[in-house]
């Protein structure tokens, strides 16, 4: 199986961490979680991973090349992006693989079975698999409800219930076709993929699941991850 990860944004949110390493190589715990990803992915079953690479993306080839505690058993390769190009569009960099591949960000911890994931996306035989988490969002204002001026409800700070990407995609051979040579981003291609009459499904996901993108999110994936390193796969990710 292959998979690419996309490692190449600026990381802004998670400034000033970002401004001396690029976002996958932010610690969770001892190791960077780009490590622990590919960690991950290895004892899945994933045989060659592409990284896409971009801002301080030198420090992520070197972390690789040299670390003893790089995974092995995986084949990592490099393309990089001279500009970005967007989270889809980073693909066209990438050698057409001959069979579904998956396609994540570089900055999620999670305990997402990625070997299941890809065997449900062969199942359904769709062009895209979506790995979804159930979000709820509270406002801290006053809804009014009507239109035209008159109120027909008013609601205290609401509680709005979404299903949102997690950031881990299936990506079929066809969906391919559907990335033009142009910035564009994976809202972008669902949306194509839909005006194409093509088949996108969701794979829902209901346990653990961060995104360090923003100082908040990474000290809570940090706790998390040091209250249990077992539960991520990662119980020897401290050792030589």
């Amino acid at each position: 199986m292959r998979a690419v990860i996309l490692a190449g944004g600026a990381g802004t949110r998670l400034r000033p961490y970002t401004t001396i390493l690029p976002k996958p190589l932010v610690p969770v715990g001892e190791r960077p979680i780009l490590e622990l990803i590919i960690r991950q992915l290895a004892r899945c079953g994933f045989e060659r991973i592409d990284l896409s690479l971009g801002h301080l993306g030198e420090l992520i080839r070197a972390y690789f090349s040299e670390s003893k505690y790089a995974p092995r058993e995986v084949e990592l390769r490099y393309v990089w992006e001279d500009e970005p190009l967007g989270t889809a569009g980073a693909l066209r960099l990438v050698a057409p693989p001959e069979d579904s591949f998956l396609v994540m960000n570089g900055d999620i911890l999670t305990t997402l079975d990625y070997g299941a994931l890809m065997r449900f996306h062969e199942e359904r035989s769709g062009a895209l698999t979506i790995a979804t988490h159930d979000k709820d969002v509270r406002l801290a204002l006053g809804v009014i409800e009507g239109a035209e001026g008159t109120v027909r409800g008013y609601v205290e700070k609401p509680t709005l219930h979404y299903e949102v990407s997690m950031g881990v995609y299936v990506c079929s051979q066809r969906a391919l076709g559907h990335v033009p040579e142009a910035h564009f981003d994976f809202p972008e291609l669902v949306l194509a993929l839909l005006e194409a009459g093509e088949t996108v499904t969701t794979y829902p996901f209901d346990g653990p699941w961060y995104d360090i993108g923003t100082p908040n999110e990474h000290e809570a994936a940090v706790a998390a991850f040091e209250a249990n390193p077992s539960l991520f796969d990662a119980a020897d990710a401290g050792s030589a």
